[in-house]
């Protein structure tokens, strides 16, 4: 597959994700009457990744997220030369879901950003949790998504099946650490919508740009030792 292919299908996936993703949690889950509350938004993000799992895992692999390009490379199931390209993929279709996001919910009567599906921490955390709190969260989540995504993905894993379980991997994930960081897990996500919001959550988006490559790293070389042959 072609390079271009492979960029233009993490551009369209990104984009999905983070519009299917933060628009449940924009557009949706501040109606009383929907209530779909955190376990709708979480589930939102499961089925972003499961539905272009299917629709793109076969053209690149279907990352949609840096820190999961970057847990590949490690892992020795993705070439370092192009780690940049597909980053760079990533979040170019982070920031044009966040754009269609904000242009539609700017057209409810009265609209205000209101965090626009930041990540946060400290008093821009849902729940007011501590830095130390959302570092140590979006590390270990990350490095289960990535211990996921690696076993799921294993030649020796039953056949078909990953883009299930890598979805409802990133659900159950989502389902625990929402309230502590909105749940990032992903640097493509935060950017996209940070950029939008402005002001605190661009100061606070080094933490999920770090965390989440801290945690895929690590799985990356825990799951080389993991899934060796003896």
């Amino acid at each position: 597959m072609s390079m271009s292919k492979k960029l233009g299908a993490e551009f369209i996936g990104t984009f999905w994700l983070v519009l299917g993703g933060c628009g449940s949690a924009v557009l949706a889950a501040g109606i009383p009457e929907l209530g779909i509350g955190y376990a709708g938004v979480s589930l939102a993000f499961g089925l972003t990744v499961l539905t272009m799992a299917f629709a793109i895992g076969h053209i690149s692999g279907c990352h949609l997220n840096p820190a999961v390009s970057v847990g590949l490379m490690v892992g020795g199931r993705f070439s370092s030369s192009e780690l940049f390209p597909y980053i760079s993929a990533q979040v170019l279709g982070g920031i044009a879901g966040a754009a269609v996001l904000y242009v539609i919910a700017s057209g409810a009567p009265g609209f205000e950003t209101g965090g626009f599906a930041s990540n946060g921490y400290a008093e821009h955390s849902p729940h007011g949790y501590s830095m130390m709190a959302a570092l140590v969260t979006e590390i270990v989540m990350t490095f289960m998504f990535l211990i996921i995504i690696l076993g799921a993905t294993d030649e020796r894993a039953p056949a078909g099946l990953a883009p299930i379980a890598i979805g409802l991997g990133l659900t159950l994930i989502h389902l625990i650490s929402i309230p502590v960081t909105n749940t990032s897990v992903n640097p493509a996500r935060s950017t996209g919508v940070a950029l939008f919001e402005g002001g605190w959550a661009i100061d606070q988006l080094w933490l999920f740009w770090l965390a989440p490559i801290v945690g895929a790293a690590l799985a990356g070389v825990v799951y080389r030792w993991l899934g060796s042959e003896d």
